[in-house]
């Protein structure tokens, strides 16, 4: 079935090594949103640095906002922000199980063929 079956199972080390190198990965792109987050409410909203790392912070988390947002730019840039830290979550969450998902199906596939 598949071309590479016949390949063993990679050793422990290897597997942590590459979930390691997946949630740096993770984080990097995180701290990328983050940054993003605080430089929009901040020339958007005219949010204080502190307020804005502190609103961007929980957008991104999902626990929703915590500074009253009164300009119109400021309430485009939240919306927009909002729906992208959604799909930075998603995204985030596919990169930190890209080493775990093939192993379980690799493990599963040399145990059908004992």
């Amino acid at each position: 079935m598949y071309e590479n079956s016949k390949e063993p199972l990679a050793s422990t080390a290897t597997f942590y090594q590459g979930v390691l190198k997946n949630i740096l990965i993770a984080l990097l792109i995180m701290a990328v949103c983050l940054l993003i987050g605080v430089l929009g409410y901040h020339y958007t909203a005219g949010i204080l640095w502190l307020d804005a790392i502190h609103n961007a912070s929980m957008i991104l988390s999902g626990m929703g906002p915590v500074v009253e947002i009164t300009t119109v730019s400021g309430k485009l840039f939240s919306s927009a922000y909002a729906l992208f830290s959604g799909i930075a979550f998603i995204t985030n969450v596919g990169v930190i199980l890209a080493p775990a998902v093939p192993r379980i199906f690799h493990r599963l596939h040399l145990d059908d063929e004992k």
